[in-house]
């Protein structure tokens, strides 16, 4: 898929980002995607990232992946959390301003940082049409309300000690019929070597919750 470098304003900030346009004009679907942990060389060009953009463009879908505050030629620094999840917030409305892409169903994808970021952004984001979170730091996540979006969809690895199995399966639980799990057997929180089964795991849940 070709993407084209883009910027856009987060606050008082300038962020870099990648956006892939819609491949069709019948029914575009779009995108966002959170990438890991900014203190430890967590960026938008990512094993994960990659791979969840692989199953997103299997599926037509336009994409926008970005880099948070102070992260490559994205401007400002590290925010805590609170700072990133208002990225996240502005590379949703940037997608939707594009062309074709205003009325269309929108998807808010992180891993490890980014689901957290992701999380928080969710409630500020508008309407969402799913909320996908790969290797959620769950620590990092107050499962006692479920975020404003149509569809749950949760990812992780059985051996992620950051993200146990049992509890995602759990907040998947938690969140009623508006979530779906999928574990992917002998993963840990990075995946190395396990990138085909994270774009697998999300083509399929994508697959059987039409978005």
């Amino acid at each position: 898929m070709q993407e084209q470098h883009v910027t856009f304003p987060s606050q008082d900030l300038t962020l870099e980002g990648l956006y892939a346009p819609p491949a069709s004009a019948a029914a575009p679907r779009g995108a966002v995607v959170c990438h890991p942990h900014p203190q430890y060389g967590g960026s938008m060009y990512n094993n994960v990232v990659d791979a969840v953009l692989e199953a997103l463009w299997q599926r037509g879908f336009a994409t926008l992946r970005f880099n948070f505050r102070g992260v490559g030629e994205s401007e400002g620094s590290y925010g805590g959390g609170d700072g990133e999840a208002q990225d996240a917030v502005a590379a949703v409305n940037y997608l939707r301003a594009q062309p074709k892409m205003q009325s269309a169903p929108i998807v808010l994808v992180g891993y490890s940082f980014g689901a957290a970021a992701a999380w928080r952004a969710a409630p500020e984001a508008g309407a969402l049409d799913a909320l996908v979170l790969i290797a959620a730091p769950l620590q990092m996540i107050n499962a006692r309300s479920a975020p404003p979006a149509r569809r749950l969809l949760l990812i992780g690895g059985s051996q992620d000690s950051f993200c146990p199995a049992s509890g995602l399966k759990a907040l998947c639980a938690r969140m009623g019929e508006a979530a779906a799990c999928r574990v992917i057997d002998g993963a840990d929180h990075f995946f190395a070597g396990y990138e085909e089964d994270v774009t697998r795991a999300l083509s399929n849940l994508l697959e059987s919750s039409p978005i």
